[in-house]
């Protein structure tokens, strides 16, 4: 006997239907009543009686009640199993660009070992691209990023957008305003990340239209650096609100006003896988909580999906 014979007959019976078991069971009703009549086939017995209504035979009362016990006890082994699986040995290589990397997620991870402390885990930091690259060459399972350029094989879904803010030198005339417009940073020494950077390239744009070239540039690779040259008054920093959300001496971060952009935070995955395991998906979900409650911290909007259907 097949253990889906045996299933789509209970709920056949807990439904009362076999429409309603095909519904359930989201198979076509010819399928559901075919899987009944290979059961009763290799049973050599009647299950229901034909009629316009929906009866057990004696047999099939007998049947149905040693069913249940099997199924209860099939499901516990499937459980088994899972626990099993997720308690052998293994390990979670992950993409993760900054300042996730660094702010996020070790406390992450801290909480994922709680729970899971057969399970190894790796951080490859790296921007958006490198990520993308890296999921393509096999190198990682998934990555969190911002959205890659080059997209390759894979698919990418944002469940964060962040806010962006000036960081300021507390020597600098600007630390004491509420709030900054792109029109009040002419003349300023902008520290950038790398030219081929999402977010540099739309700043930029914003900053040419509204002052045109009337700034310099600094490029300092690493954003989460930038604070530090700050702090020396070497220049200014736009970056995201969640870079700049742990107070760091000798800086001010300020709100700049008509500066629509909202950096994604994101799922990146190849575009032919469906499903993850269980480990995964608990991975990934903690990951997407703690966005959730660092965008309640920072009182952004609630934007996020579920990634684990």
């Amino acid at each position: 006997m097949d253990i889906r014979e045996i299933q789509t007959f209970a709920v056949i019976v807990k439904t009362g239907s076999f429409q309603k078991a095909a519904e359930i069971l989201q198979y076509s009703q010819p399928t559901i009543s075919m899987r009944i009549k290979q059961l009763e086939a290799e049973l050599k017995i009647p299950l229901f009686e034909r009629g316009k209504t929906l009866q057990l035979t004696p047999a099939g009362t007998l049947f149905y009640e040693k069913a249940q016990a099997l199924l209860a006890q099939y499901d516990a082994l499937d459980q088994l199993a899972e626990q099993l699986h997720s308690e052998t040995p293994r390990s979670l290589v992950l993409g993760i660009s900054d300042p996730t990397a660094s702010l996020i997620m070790p406390q992450v991870i801290k909480s994922f070992n709680d729970a899971h402390p057969t399970v190894t885990i790796h951080v490859q930091v790296a921007d958006a691209n490198a990520c993308s690259q890296a999921l393509q060459d096999g190198m990682i399972d998934f990555a969190i990023c911002g959205a890659p350029n080059l997209m390759l094989d894979h698919y990418y879904e944002p469940f964060f957008y962040d806010d962006l803010n000036l960081l300021v030198s507390e020597q600098h005339p600007l630390a004491h305003q509420k709030m900054v417009s792109l029109k009040d940073l002419k003349s300023e020494t902008f520290l950038f990340t790398p030219e081929n950077c999402p977010i540099r390239i739309q700043i930029e744009q914003y900053l040419r239209r509204s002052i045109g070239d009337q700034y310099k540039k600094m490029e300092v690779t690493t954003s989460l650096s930038h604070k530090y040259y700050v702090r020396e008054n070497l220049g200014v920093s736009i970056f995201t609100a969640t870079a700049h959300s742990e107070v760091f001496s000798g800086t001010k971060v300020i709100p700049i006003k008509n500066l629509p952009i909202h950096p994604p935070i994101g799922l990146l995955t190849p575009s032919n896988k469906t499903d993850y395991d269980s480990i995964t998906l608990s991975m990934i979900q903690q990951i997407i909580e703690a966005f959730e409650n660092r965008g309640q911290d920072l009182h952004y909007p609630k934007i996020l999906r579920n990634h684990t259907k």
